[in-house]
């Protein structure tokens, strides 16, 4: 049987496969593998993209947000309000720091952190939001800015499924006070390893995260602070370069795709399609239905050689990483959310045809 993958992350790299190679001679000639010219260019270029005056490479999508977080001076006896409904590394980050992960719930139709429900999560020790744009989509961004500005707040992009999305004509890493990017191989802009980078307009905020990012150093053996080993190295910023000059490409191609799932599956009785506020333009990094017969279905389409996969199965509260503190909870939109989302194939290798197959499986088995 022909297998059709959830993500073909090997088609997707063999692309660039001769560009690769030569990438790699040149900075094996160069001789220099940290924090170099090919760093510097990618930041200035990646900054450029999404609309920001800054962009500072670190290690992975994690170190971005904690960096940012421990940049803004954010620490033990503060809170960060975070969505209830992601991947656990926007909660890791903010308990990193030693400060306090306060959930708030999503909307159950766009996913996203819920506008209307962020005032009532602040309290005089609420630091700042962690707004997240999840599956590609951005959150509500004008709406969680208002709120934020009203309360003293700073705002932080989790950036990291968002590569090229769009609110209301500005991109994502350029929305909020920061942007924090995962280039983890299998994102819209993804290296091959791992990486990532924070964005911003707030030049001391972008100098900070660069000396934090870096033994707390900005000169070699001169430490201005207690700082972290996470950079971005030459030959991830040289692929990451060559890679970001078909990210629209890429992205389109995926909208495509989405599009074709939208107008096949719109008005199935058993499937919810995701909702796209006004103003926001997807990266469409996932493309997410919401069935109450998920796991069937699952397994289903996996006998018809459909690959799909489950983002997330568990909810950052019910993670045992969490178990200790006092109970978090519930979280009954979330928790539904986790119990129904199932995520289709998408990437940019993907064809119609490939979409073709997934609308057919499941218009047969939901």
């Amino acid at each position: 049987m022909n297998i059709l993958p959830f993500l073909d992350l090997r088609a997707i790299n063999y692309r660039d496969r001769d560009a690769f190679h030569l990438i790699l001679d040149r900075v094996l000639d160069s001789g220099w593998v940290i924090l170099g010219k090919e760093l510097k260019r990618f930041e200035s270029s990646y900054a450029d993209y999404c609309g920001a005056k800054h962009c500072v490479g670190v290690a992975n999508g994690l170190d971005a947000l904690h960096l940012v977080l421990r940049a803004w001076g954010i620490g033990p006896g503060d809170e960060v309000i975070v969505p209830s409904n992601t991947y656990i590394a926007t909660w890791l980050a903010v308990s990193q720091c030693g400060a306090t992960p306060v959930p708030v719930e999503p909307r159950p139709d766009t996913y996203n952190l819920d506008p209307g429900r962020i005032e009532a999560a602040v309290t005089p020790r609420t630091r700042a939001v962690i707004a997240v744009h999840l599956y590609g989509q951005p959150a509500e961004m004008d709406s969680i800015m208002d709120v934020a500005k009203r309360h003293g707040l700073k705002v932080l992009e989790d950036a990291a499924q968002a590569h090229g999305a769009e609110f209301r004509g500005c991109k994502a890493g350029a929305l909020g006070d920061a942007a924090a990017f995962s280039f983890y191989p299998g994102k819209n802009l993804g290296a091959l390893g791992d990486g990532g980078a924070v964005t911003t307009n707030d030049q001391l905020l972008a100098e900070r995260v660069a000396i934090l990012r870096n033994y707390g150093s900005r000169r070699k053996y001169i430490n201005e602070v207690q700082g972290f080993n996470s950079r971005l190295d030459e030959l991830q910023a040289a692929f990451l370069m060559h890679k970001l000059s078909h990210l629209d490409a890429d992205n389109n191609q995926r909208k495509a795709i989405a599009d074709f799932y939208i107008a096949q599956l719109n008005g199935h009785p058993r499937v919810q399609l995701p909702t796209i506020v006004e103003g926001a333009k997807s990266a469409w990094h996932l493309f997410e239905i919401r069935t109450p017969q998920r796991d069937a279905l699952i397994r289903a389409m996996e006998g018809d050689g459909i690959q799909t996969m489950i983002h997330y199965p568990i909810p950052p509260h019910e993670q045992q990483a969490y178990a200790t503190q006092p109970p978090l909870g519930p979280f009954p939109v979330s928790e539904a959310l986790h119990r129904e989302l199932l995520s289709l194939p998408m990437g940019p290798t993907m064809t119609l045809e490939d979409a073709g197959r997934v609308v057919e499986s499941l218009m047969r088995h939901a």
